[in-house]
Formats: C-alpha cells, structure tokens, sequence
C-alpha cells in the first residue's frame, strides 16, 4: 500500500511567440492520498487534471513542488531511477493503447519482458491476472477481437503485471458504454478491495466519482479549488465548478427553465427538501405534511447513494390552504434542509 503526497505542485510552460507570457497549467497544488484509497481528480477541459497525471508518473517535470510516491520523490529523480520508480506506477489509458499486433497474453507480459522477468514466471503472472480480471480465456485472442470492455480489462492486467503500488487511471471509462462503464469500475474496486493498491483516478465524469471514490479533488484553472470526503463534497458543493459536476451525477433541484416548466405546469408551492443520511428520511417529511392537511406530488429529483451513503433532494409540490402549507413549510424547516423555490 502507497501513500502519494502532492506538494505545493506548479507547472508552467514558456509563452508561444517572443515575449509572451508563460502558461501555468498547474498552480500551487497539494493533494494528500491516503494508501489505500481510491482518489479522484476531476476537472473540466483545461482545468490541469491530465497534466496533474503525467506529474505523478514523471512523463512531465515539475516546475515547483515534489511529489512523493511512498518514499520516492519524482520530482527530483533522474530519467533512469524513473524507469525504475514507474514499475510501482501502474497506468490505464482511456484508449487502452494495446498493441494491434501482440496476443492477449503478450500484452499483458510487456512490462513483464521489458523488466527482464524470466519466461517460466512471466507466464504465470499473467494467466494469474488474466484469471483476476476474468479473461482466462482470451490469452491467445488479439485486440480487434475484443470488445471495449474487454480490452480495458486487458489494459488493467498489464498495468497491474509488475505489481505496482499505484494505479492511474486516464478518463478509464469515457470510450466505453454505461454498462460496460460500470463493469470496469466495478473491476477496480475488486482491485483497490483485493490488492489493497492506491487508485488515483483522472475523469470529467461525477458519476465514476460517486460510483467508486473515497475523496475527491476538483481542479478548475489549474487549481485545486476543493477537496474532500466524496459524500461531503456532493452533498455541499462549495464552489460553483464543483456544483454544476455535482449536478450532472446526482438528482438535484431544476434548473431555471424546468424549473419555469414546473411552475406553468403545477399549482402549487414548490420546494426542495434535501435527503441524507443521518438526517430526516422520508417517511418524516410526508407525515408532518400529512398530518397538516398538505397534499403532495414528487415533480423532480431522487435519491441515490455516493460513498455507500444516502443522499439526494427532491423537488415537491405542495397542495392545500396557504396557511397549512405555510405551517409546512415551517415545520419541515425545523427538520431538514428546505428550499421554497417559488
């Protein structure tokens, strides 16, 4: 188990063109992930995340921080102890990057071969991780053979050939189908649960973060801009990047036009009451407006899990005499978070 310590990280590229000015892609970051955890660093394009990846694995240089893998300080390491320190680094591409011409087998046994494993032991590392990764029957067959699915799992047998202790992951889900998606995260944590590896995950996708993180880093400008719990994140955005993610994965409140869509549609008051756990559960919420006399009607949202929590807000409509409803609105109030929308 790997602990990977990010400090105080800068990286800045010359300006294109006499005199202009240079380009920062990755401002004054630091990021402490746990050994054992799975971390992701989220971003939308430009935000510095892919950079923040090729920093870890040293393809690019710092201009200004360290970064320690264990013990080991990229940072500050020659091309040949990098060589070296990239074997306990184990990398998954978004586009698998699996040679066309190489079986299976091969492909998962390059690093293998490249590290000067004898062939007896190379052979039985990788009918181990193809049985891990649930592809024992592929080892002879070619990359077109296979399907996207399939080849990602390919991707995560070789990266784990040389036993690493840490595993990036490069957008790992976003060329392959929800379903698919799903699979292949599934897979990694059987891989962070079973070998105990620290996974560092490089997305633009909220819903991987819910599915399989433990914290999160959103990264906007270069910048770390908030960091956390996964739970604590989606459920209390802080910044206005982290909220419009957070509203990609989860059933949040309406935007302006539904919501203008929902006020022409129904009469009533409409409020969002937000769910988690530890806090009031449904039930409560209909029952204290039952017993006002308030009729309901869910128009928006839903409550699903992040971090193997409870969490989500539903829009409601709320049916009865202004004054009951006034009372409502009161009472729940006390005991959850409500928002009246209109």
């Amino acid at each position: 188990m790997t602990r990977v310590q990010i400090s105080g990280v800068g990286k800045r590229y010359p300006g294109r063109g006499k005199g202009a000015a240079e380009v920062v892609a990755v401002d004054d970051v630091s990021i402490d992930i746990a050994s054992g955890e799975i971390h992701a660093i989220i971003g939308y394009s430009g935000a510095g995340k892919s950079t923040m990846l090729r920093l870890i694995n040293g393809l690019e240089r710092v201009s200004s921080g360290s970064i320690l893998v264990g013990d080991s300080d990229i940072a500050t390491m020659g091309e040949r102890e990098l060589r070296r320190e990239r074997t306990e680094i184990g990398m998954i591409f978004q586009h698998f990057n699996l040679f066309r011409s190489k079986t299976v087998a091969q492909n998962v046994a390059y690093p293998l071969v490249v590290a000067g494993v004898a062939t007896a032991e190379r052979r039985e590392r990788v009918a181990e991780l193809l049985s891990f990764v649930g592809l024992g029957d592929k080892a002879r067959a070619f990359p077109e053979q296979l399907s996207g699915g399939q080849k990602q799992r390919v991707g995560i047998a070789r990266a784990l050939a040389t036993n690493p202790g840490v595993l990036l992951a490069d957008e790992a889900t976003s060329a392959l189908d929800p379903e698919t998606s799903q699979e292949v995260l599934a897979l990694l944590k059987k891989v962070n649960a079973d070998l105990g590896i620290t996974i560092i995950l490089i997305t633009h996708e909220m819903e991987v973060v819910r599915s399989i993180a433990h914290r999160v880093t959103v990264m906007d400008g270069g910048k770390a801009v908030e960091q956390g719990d996964v739970f604590d994140v989606f459920a209390s955005p802080k910044t206005e990047t982290t909220r419009r993610f957070v509203a990609t994965a989860l059933p949040t409140q309406p935007d302006p036009e539904h919501l203008r869509r929902l006020q022409q549609k129904h009469r009533g008051k409409l409020v969002s009451v937000t769910f988690r756990d530890g806090g009031v559960d449904q039930p409560v919420v209909f029952r204290t407006l039952a017993e006002r006399g308030i009729g309901v009607n869910i128009v928006h949202g839903g409550v699903t899990e992040v971090g193997g929590r409870s969490f989500g807000k539903l829009t409601l409509e709320l049916i009865g005499d202004e004054l009951q409803v006034e009372h409502g609105i009161a009472a729940l109030g006390q005991q959850t978070d409500l928002e009246v929308l209109v």
